[in-house]
């Protein structure tokens, strides 16, 4: 009984916060949240998505390893990448980071 009364006299009468501010916190904090963070990530996902479906053959590509070459064949959601005279490797096209300008394989 002792223990109740000073712990309610510490409580000094103090009353709950205003619901009305948490859902305002709330809101807020996920509007920070949507343009700080989901929004440019999906402006990045809709220029990777457009520059995965512009892909042609003879272009000169960079992919996420760091590797150059030149797309000789496009296979569904696969290329196959020229990357020495002799030497073709496929990669998956998600993979592609970069489309490079023409030459630049060659000024290497």
């Amino acid at each position: 009984m002792l223990f109740v009364q000073s712990a309610y006299a510490q409580s000094g009468g103090a009353s709950e916060p205003n619901p009305m501010f948490t859902v305002l916190m709330f809101t807020g904090l996920f509007v920070f949240m949507y343009f700080m963070i989901i929004r440019p990530q999906r402006k990045r996902q809709k220029e990777h998505n457009d520059l995965v479906s512009a892909l042609a053959k003879g272009d000169e590509v960079v992919m996420t390893s760091g590797m150059l070459g030149k797309i000789t064949k496009l296979e569904g959601e696969y290329v196959v990448l020229e990357v020495n005279n002799n030497l073709t490797l496929k990669f998956q096209k998600a993979s592609v980071h970069a489309v490079l300008p023409k030459g630049t394989i060659k000024a290497i």
